[in-house]
């Protein structure tokens, strides 16, 4: 009886047991309080939402030591360094905008519109020549004309003479004077363009006639004979083939051709036109000396050809001031002993000098004539006395034009002849 007891009661306590749990908190038990949820803080050891923690937990580690923050303000960004540049300062451009022809008695200029070079057009009352204003415009070139007289300007002198041992030199000023104001410019403070003035000369020979066309007068001025004395210089060169270039060597084998040049260097002179007279060849410098052979003679008739049957001859002329001619290399007979040894030949070595009496006179007055020709043998015109004499001159004649002369020697010039060896 007593067990049945005891096996009720212990159903009884299941029974309720049961039905707590299937209906919440049993009847009369105190309610837990509700664990606060705790943000996930960094830094503070991971505290955890578990409602299992305790709060006192939880607190310390939130009250606990906190790791320090390092904070600064970020730092401004940097700029590249830029490279060295290499720079040069712009040199300001000459504007070519002023033209001069200067005449026998007058001074003509033309000046750009465009002044400066900058675009900018400038008025023709802006600028001047001298203080007088521009004659003329064409305005298809966008020039401004001007012309005045080498002394004067409308009447007063705005000219400046000054003398040099040489020259005269006439001096002119195109001034440039712009507005002060202008459409574009009514009320600014600032000005682009100055004033400016551009001298010009004018550049004439005191020992010349003056004149604005070459001149080749028919008499000789005296300045011109003076200048002629003193600075006339008369020379003989031996030529390469081309007659370019002076022929850098001096040797030559018989027969080959020795290329002459007479030529007058005649500075400040006025045209001339040069003729050689005679020619001498001789062994040594002694003009005076035996043997020689003079191959130019009777006022220039080369005769080599007609006395020993070469090919010499002189060239047409293709300056005023330079004669060409070709001697036909020969050697002495007495010079015929002195062998030099030349690898698997003897080469007979001869030595000539030559020695030529040059004359030069103006080119517009000197007449080809008897005494003053270059021919080679021939027996036409004036050269028909190169077979006799040509010192005479016929009764009317005109008279020859102021001359110079002068002597010049040229060598040594080195000719062998080869022979073979045995």
């Amino acid at each position: 009886m007593a067990l049945k007891q005891c096996g009720v009661g212990v159903l009884l306590v299941l029974v309720l047991g049961v039905c707590n749990a299937q209906f919440g908190n049993p009847v009369g038990a105190p309610a837990q309080p509700k664990q606060p949820t705790l943000p996930n803080v960094p830094g503070l050891g991971g505290i955890s939402n578990s409602p299992q923690t305790p709060l006192s937990v939880q607190l310390k580690q939130m009250l606990g030591p906190v790791k320090k923050l390092t904070w600064h303000y970020p730092q401004a960004p940097v700029q590249p360094q830029q490279p060295a540049v290499h720079f040069e300062p712009p040199q300001p451009v000459r504007a070519t905008s002023v033209a001069v022809q200067c005449s026998e008695n007058n001074v003509y200029v033309q000046v750009k519109k465009d002044f400066l070079g900058t675009g900018e057009l400038i008025s023709p009352a802006e600028i001047t020549l001298g203080g007088c204003a521009a004659t003329g415009e064409d305005s298809a070139a966008q020039v401004y004309l001007f012309q005045s007289e080498l002394q004067l300007c409308n009447g007063v002198s705005m000219v400046s003479l000054k003398m040099t041992e040489d020259e005269l030199v006439y001096s002119f000023n195109i001034i440039y004077v712009p507005k002060t104001s202008t459409p574009s410019s009514v009320g600014s403070p600032v000005v682009r363009t100055k004033s400016t003035v551009v001298g010009i000369e004018c550049h004439y020979p005191r020992k010349f006639n003056v004149s604005s066309n070459a001149l080749l007068p028919a008499w000789i001025p005296y300045a011109a004979t003076v200048t002629a004395e003193e600075r006339l210089v008369f020379s003989l060169r031996l030529m390469m083939d081309d007659w370019q270039f002076e022929r850098p060597s001096n040797q030559y084998i018989l027969g080959d051709f020795i290329n002459i040049e007479a030529a007058v260097m005649q500075y400040n002179h006025v045209p001339l036109r040069i003729f050689v007279d005679s020619c001498v060849a001789t062994t040594v410098p002694d003009l005076n000396t035996t043997p020689r052979y003079s191959f130019i003679e009777n006022h220039g008739c080369l005769v080599d050809a007609k006395l020993t049957g070469s090919q010499s001859r002189f060239l047409p002329r293709v300056q005023s001031d330079k004669l060409q001619f070709q001697l036909e290399a020969f050697v002495f007979e007495q010079q015929r002993s002195g062998l030099v040894r030349r690898t698997a030949v003897f080469c007979i070595a001869s030595t000539i000098y030559l020695t030529c009496f040059l004359k030069a006179a103006a080119a517009a007055s000197a007449p080809t004539d008897a005494v003053h020709k270059a021919c080679s043998f021939s027996n036409n015109g004036v050269c028909s006395c190169c077979d006799t004499s040509c010192g005479s001159r016929d009764v009317g004649q005109v008279l020859p034009a102021p001359q110079w002369q002068g002597s010049v020697s040229l060598g040594p010039i080195r000719v062998n002849e080869k022979v073979p060896f045995w």
